[in-house]
């Protein structure tokens, strides 16, 4: 009842091709959450052209017998150099997704990392697989509550903690919300506007009543539910609604990673979200054993630069102060080129977000098999292409081969997809 499309995911060869499947799948306005960025979208399109604009040299005559993708990052040896990164609400799109996204990660050998806004339970995301699980944390709540989700975390088996540090408010998501999302979800019982927001829900209809594949899975898993790992004093989830203004009452300072430090123990501390080298040389002073650079997939400051941009930037300051820092990145990844030219600078790792998304609203655990299918097999051409035989050979060799475009314009570079 109600099948996926089985056929279209096998036959995809991009995961452009899984993302439009996704967008068949997902009505609007379920899907824009994941589909939208801050502003008029100049950072979350330029996070891709950044490495679309990259281009390589490879030398000629090398042939390896066999490669070799492993990469030791955050305390954990990966199979790939590449890891589920945090994303919230992935429930919106398939049945407990985290889950799925968590068994997925551990059959490729890698690892997934967890949003503080899920709406799955932090331990079925954790038994769901036998690989690494990275929590990400938010201090929606306040300090108690972080402790607990803190705690809870620890105590479910996670082995890293990813503290996102460039949420002081939410970006300004226009599209998003242009869509009214609350006004689809909220009661129609209480609170004012209540006949505006019937008839809100009234023209959802047509895009949501076609797709009733998703309306019956969404239903049958209870609808939009809580953030069930966020819990305050009385023991009750933070509802759904309450996320924008959590953030801003609770915006991550440098006075806060001591304790966090603290409740969190001897395993490793990530800081995400990082734009510069300073901040990740003052995370490092801070404790941190490990930075995550990203401009959250161009969903926070509108103008904020490529991911690739400030890789391209730190690291090489990075290496001039000496920093033992584990360095990772995310926004703009699409192929496994993409993974191959940021570790290229350096990078242990890259965490794949949208691309995430986009598997499981295709398809749960087929539609994000084969996207991480795709991701590796490109991986593995580029590399065997390059000449290269594993990932510290990357990393050593970037900057003999990495180019900058001299071709002017972008007519040549593929229309902006996601």
């Amino acid at each position: 009842m109600f099948r996926i499309r089985e056929n279209e995911i096998a036959d995809a060869q991009t995961t452009t091709d899984i993302w439009r499947i996704m967008l068949r799948e997902i009505p609007p306005i379920a899907a824009e959450y994941f589909v939208g960025g801050a502003d008029d979208l100049t950072t979350l399109k330029a996070n891709v052209l950044a490495f679309q604009q990259t281009l390589l040299a490879p030398p000629g005559a090398i042939k390896h017998k066999e490669l070799d993708t492993t990469t030791n990052v955050f305390g954990q040896e990966l199979s790939l150099p590449f890891f589920v990164a945090p994303v919230g609400s992935l429930r919106t799109l398939w049945p407990m997704a985290d889950a799925v996204a968590s068994q997925v990660a551990g059959e490729f050998g890698t690892a997934m990392a967890l949003s503080t806004l899920s709406q799955t339970p932090m331990e079925s995301v954790a038994e769901a697989s036998n690989g690494p699980n990275w929590f990400q944390l938010y201090l929606c709540g306040g300090a108690e509550t972080a402790k607990r989700g803190i705690s809870r975390a620890r105590d479910a088996g996670f082995s890293a903690l990813l503290l996102t540090i460039d949420t002081a408010v939410s970006g300004n998501r226009i599209v998003h919300e242009r869509m009214k999302p609350m006004d689809a979800v909220s009661s129609l019982f209480s609170g004012p506007r209540k006949l505006e927001r019937a008839l809100h829900r009234v023209k959802l209809g047509p895009q949501v009543l076609p797709r009733t594949g998703w309306l019956w899975r969404h239903w049958r898993d209870g609808g939009l539910l809580p953030f069930c790992n966020i819990i305050n004093e009385h023991g009750e989830p933070m509802p759904y609604a309450g996320i924008g203004q959590q953030l801003a009452a609770s915006a991550v300072t440098w006075s806060d990673l001591p304790w966090i430090k603290e409740a969190w123990g001897d395993q490793p501390l990530i800081v995400k979200g990082v734009h510069c080298a300073e901040d990740a040389l003052r995370a490092e002073e801070l404790g941190a054993t490990g930075v995550i650079f990203s401009n959250h997939g161009g969903r926070q400051l509108g103008r904020a630069i490529p991911s690739l941009q400030i890789v391209a930037e730190a690291m090489p300051k990075l290496r001039a102060a000496n920093s033992k820092l584990d360095c990772a990145m995310d926004g703009g990844i699409r192929s496994g080129l993409d993974v191959l030219i940021g570790l290229s600078y350096g990078l242990k790792a890259v965490g794949l977000g949208r691309v995430t998304a986009g598997g499981l609203g295709a398809g749960g655990h087929l539609g994000l098999t084969r996207a991480l299918e795709l991701i590796k097999e490109d991986l593995l051409r580029s590399m065997e292409l390059l000449g290269v035989q594993n990932i510290r050979q990357i990393q050593q060799q970037g900057e003999k081969f990495r180019r900058q475009s001299m071709v002017l314009g972008t007519e040549h570079i593929p229309q902006f997809s996601f």
